[in-house]
């Protein structure tokens, strides 16, 4: 009987890094104050204090949406979830650029502080201790997980298929010694020869 498929664990055995901890925290932070100005924004749109409402909105929709997934990845990171890797990487190098235009507008108390974050975090996030837990660990999970369920399919499909070749095989052969039986020791009247059944040839008179 083959074994029922085991289901992956959701997390590698081991003990989480740090440097999955420093960047997890980092991007939770990062979509709180993302999801904080989007309620902001959110608030000042439906008052009537925005410039371009059309804009606010889109502005709102926006920042709520990307602070969520940045929790999403926090998340993910501290799960040993993969997938959460990429976006994490993509938001800290989105959030540079944003830094440097606050610099230039003549606000670091915001700069700075976003663009030390995203520098950490992508160091974080991209260091070995930190791969190998969201990527190499479970890779190599799956892997084992995935050997002996390959064995026992293998094993149930090579079985039916030598059984049903074996009949083929028999089923033939059998009928044509069974023919051959018949064909060759026939019960009926022989002609001629030890081995036949038949009456024997009665002796001429012989002329005196």
């Amino acid at each position: 009987m083959s074994k029922p498929p085991s289901t992956p664990s959701s997390a590698p055995s081991g003990k989480r890094p740090g440097t999955v901890h420093v960047a997890a925290a980092l991007e939770a932070a990062e979509g709180l104050a993302a999801v904080g100005f989007g309620v902001f924004t959110g608030v000042e749109t439906a008052a009537g204090a925005a410039v371009d409402p059309v804009s606010g909105i889109g502005v709102t929709v926006l920042a709520l949406a990307g602070g969520l997934g940045m929790l999403a990845c926090a998340r993910g990171m501290l799960r040993a979830d993969a997938w959460s890797r990429a976006p994490t990487v993509l938001t800290q190098l989105f959030a540079l650029p944003v830094a440097w235009s606050l610099w230039q507008s003549e606000r670091p108390g915001i700069a700075l502080p976003l663009g030390a974050a995203a520098v950490v975090t992508l160091v974080a996030v991209l260091s070995p201790p930190s791969t190998a837990w969201l990527v190499q660990d479970r890779e190599a999970g799956d892997e084992a997980d995935d050997g002996p369920e390959d064995e026992a399919g293998t094993t149930a499909e090579v079985k039916p298929e030598t059984t049903a070749e074996v009949r083929k095989t028999t089923k033939p052969g059998t009928g044509g010694a069974n023919k051959g039986r018949k064909k060759n020791g026939g019960t009926g009247p022989g002609k001629g020869g030890a081995a036949g059944n038949g009456p024997a040839a009665k002796p001429r008179p012989t002329k005196g």
